[in-house]
């Protein structure tokens, strides 16, 4: 039984019990019609068209003729209301009801390749109502999924690519030096080097996807109090060959900036973020970073970078896996995957993380985060250089 024939017999059931109710109550009231009429002498007789008879007869014939004829043309009432009750309720449900068939005809004709498909009912054309609003709310999550699947096929087809060229460089080495029969130790020292590089490529590509896949869905682990300005001594002391060999100046302004959340995640964004400013760098740059608490209570992680220049319209993709953000950022070694850990890991921290160019060539990175609840009298700020 559907919801538009139930919801027809409920409208057609409420209509027939009132009519019948209030038939009944016309019929008590026809039956008291006649107390009113004068009562005559019982030794009184009265003629009614020739017809003699007792005051006590004509009252209680009265009466039941009454009623006889509330309840005859009541019964006659009730079947036509109760019908065009059934009728009016049948037509008025089904159109109440149209934008949830076309709802659920649109989740019928879902599929991988029909997620573009909306009820369209949203607009200022369709009900403001529930079912309205329910549609809508149908096409927003229908874009989020097709959102969510699209990105989820670039990232399977980036990450296939990817992990071919490790694999294609293995194998390529293997080959020429299999087929190379005056092959000596020097040339298999060198492609056991070639490999190990390619092998630990690989590995660093896979340990990234796995941290993006775990922290987008199970989200974190350990909460505990974290302060950000201990992470970033190690994070520097990680990219100090890189950044000597660069000559790229770093300066510092650290503040205490207490979140709650991983440790060990939330080094890992520091590390990123860092490497990512050191390795995108130009010669004789310079990567700026910065802990802060914001007026709001936040805590703030900025980190800014010296480097080629970025368009405006490209930041955003900087956080998606494997994007490297065109040949300034692409001629440098890495998995593609540094920004993307860090937006699953600040995403999953609560946070939000947001990219901007710097004037002139560069990037600059600003991560927030919800503070740590105080735990006693607040301490004083520091600032290192």
């Amino acid at each position: 039984m559907g919801l538009r024939l139930r919801l027809t017999l409920l409208a057609t059931a409420l209509v027939a019990g009132m009519s019948l109710v209030l038939v009944l109550l016309a019929w008590v009231l026809a039956g008291r019609t006649s107390s009113p009429v004068a009562v005559l002498p019982a030794s009184a007789p009265v003629v009614v068209d020739g017809v003699v008879t007792t005051p006590e007869v004509l009252l209680a014939t009265v009466r039941d003729q009454a009623q006889a004829d509330v309840l005859g043309h009541g019964s006659v009432a009730v079947l036509l209301v109760v019908a065009a009750a059934a009728l009016l309720a049948w037509t008025l449900t089904g159109r109440v009801l149209r934008p949830l068939t076309d709802v659920t005809a649109t989740a019928q004709a879902l599929s991988q390749t029909t997620l573009h498909e909306r009820t369209r009912l949203a607009g200022a054309a369709g009900p403001r109502d529930e079912v309205g609003r329910l549609a809508e709310a149908f096409d927003r999550m229908l874009d989020r999924l097709q959102q969510s699947f699209e990105a989820q096929q670039r990232f399977v087809a980036d990450a296939s690519h990817e992990l071919r060229t490790p694999l294609a460089v293995m194998r390529t080495e293997v080959d020429v030096t299999l087929a190379d029969p005056f092959a000596d130790a020097a040339e298999l020292r060198r492609m056991g080097e070639v490999l190990r590089d390619a092998t630990d490529r690989a590995e660093a590509m896979v340990a990234g996807l796995l941290m993006v896949a775990r922290t987008s869905a199970t989200g974190l682990a350990v909460h505990e109090r974290v302060d950000l300005v201990p992470l970033v001594a190690p994070a520097l002391a990680a990219v100090e060959p890189e950044r000597a060999a660069r000559q790229v100046t770093v300066t510092r302004q650290l503040q205490p900036a207490t979140t709650i959340g991983d440790p060990a995640l939330l080094a890992r964004v520091v590390g990123n973020l860092v490497e990512n400013g050191v390795r995108h760098n130009v010669p004789g740059g310079w990567l700026r970073v910065r802990t802060e608490v914001a007026a709001t209570g936040a805590v703030v992680l900025t980190v800014t970078s010296s480097g080629p220049p970025v368009a405006a319209h490209e930041v955003a993709a900087l956080f998606e896996p494997f994007h490297r953000g065109g040949t300034g950022r692409t001629a440098h070694r890495g998995s593609g995957l540094g920004l993307a850990i860090v937006a699953a890991v600040v995403q999953a921290h609560a946070g939000t993380v947001h990219g901007a160019p710097v004037p002139g060539g560069g990037l600059e990175v600003t991560v927030t985060l919800p503070p740590a609840p105080p735990t006693g009298p607040a301490g004083s700020s520091e600032t290192a250089g």
